[in-house]
């Protein structure tokens, strides 16, 4: 395994998000229980935790903190895998079950925020990895980091497809207080099938909706990122129509559609699986991709305006706050409702 290229000595060829840590500050433990059975955690001892995201990143943020590498999820298109072959670690299995934990990141984080060339600019979490996979359970980290950015009034936002955030509600509750905190869920499909196949390590989409549920119930607005779209497994007009459905049902804030993205690492992990479970759809998505990892403009356009027309249709988005939300009574006829009217208006709060 390839430790000494996240050292300080080890120059300037680190990837932008890695958390520095010197080689001996590594110990591998595994646990002999049934939801760690099979997984590696390897702990260090990070010496920054508050990360750069690169000037070339079509991402709207510009810091990130990340306590896990690799994750538990085994999402099959995950486009974080590349970041595991930096530490001579397989991109695919190896992904899933070898995760580095930064078990001190709250004390650095508390650290780093204090330090004078510091400006309280806002802080992304689960945009890597998720901050809330299976092992946040045993390491808990996340309180920690929330208390942190909390005392700092730093904003930060979080994205996550893991119920363990509801553990940090009152903390949560008492950030949002101080400064800005946007949360998000990541439901990119209700179909149970393909989630069991393409998403074998995460809560049920329904369980992601109930924590959308609970955080708006308390206050905290919630928007669904729904990601990914897969083309020609989730993206049929009905599939688009029982998402939305159940994403307004849920309460959520805003809804926002993003089709899925092969880079290198999760491209040949997702083709793989790709080919084991459907193979019929290897060619077409051979032909969808083949100018790289984005799928074309005009089919992103199509499944953007689908969805938002969606949203429109049950009242969620560009709303002005505070208006009155209802989900249209369902359709006895209409095959994909599988979810239940909400009881009454809900009121929407924008992030």
């Amino acid at each position: 395994m390839r430790w000494e290229n996240l050292t300080v000595e080890s120059g300037g060829n680190q990837p932008a998000d890695a958390a520095l840590f010197g080689a001996d500050a590594v110990t591998t433990r595994t646990f002999d229980s049934p939801e760690f059975r099979g997984i590696t955690f390897h702990e260090v001892r990070a010496r920054s935790i508050v990360n750069r995201v690169p000037g070339a990143s079509r991402l709207p943020f510009e810091w990130t903190v990340n306590p896990y590498r690799g994750c538990t999820h085994a999402c099959v298109y995950c486009f974080a895998r590349k970041s595991h072959s930096y530490l001579d670690l397989d991109t695919g299995l190896g992904f899933d079950s070898q995760i580095v934990v930064k078990v001190n990141a709250p004390e650095v984080l508390r650290r780093q925020l204090g330090s004078r060339r510091w400006l309280g600019e806002h802080i992304a979490m689960g945009t890597n990895v998720d901050c809330y996979q299976r092992a946040e359970g045993r390491y808990q980290l996340m309180p920690g980091i929330i208390a942190a950015l909390r005392d700092h009034a730093n904003p930060f936002s979080i994205l996550t497809k893991g119920t363990l955030i509801l553990r940090d509600l009152d903390l949560l509750k008492q950030a949002a207080a101080v400064t800005e905190v946007g949360i998000s869920v990541s439901v990119g499909f209700t179909d149970q099938e393909l989630w069991r196949t393409v998403e074998p390590g995460t809560p049920a989409p329904e369980r992601r909706l109930d924590v959308v549920r609970a955080l708006t119930g308390h206050g905290i607005g919630c928007g669904v990122l729904m990601a990914p779209v897969i083309p020609f497994l989730g993206d049929e007009p009905s599939q688009l129509r029982a998402t939305v459905r159940a994403i307004a049902a849920s309460g959520a804030t805003s809804v926002t559609p993003l089709v899925l993205h092969l880079r290198p690492g999760a491209r040949e992990w997702f083709m793989s699986w790709l080919a084991h479970y459907h193979p019929h759809l290897v060619r077409r998505y051979e032909r969808l991709y083949a100018e790289g990892a984005y799928a074309p403009k005009w089919y992103q356009r199509r499944i953007t305006r689908q969805v938002h027309e969606l949203a429109e249709e049950y009242g969620i988005g560009p709303t002005r706050a505070g208006m009155p939300r209802r989900v249209p009574a369902a359709d006895p006829a209409d095959p994909t409702n599988t979810v239940e009217p909400a009881a009454g208006p809900t009121q929407l709060t924008l992030l």
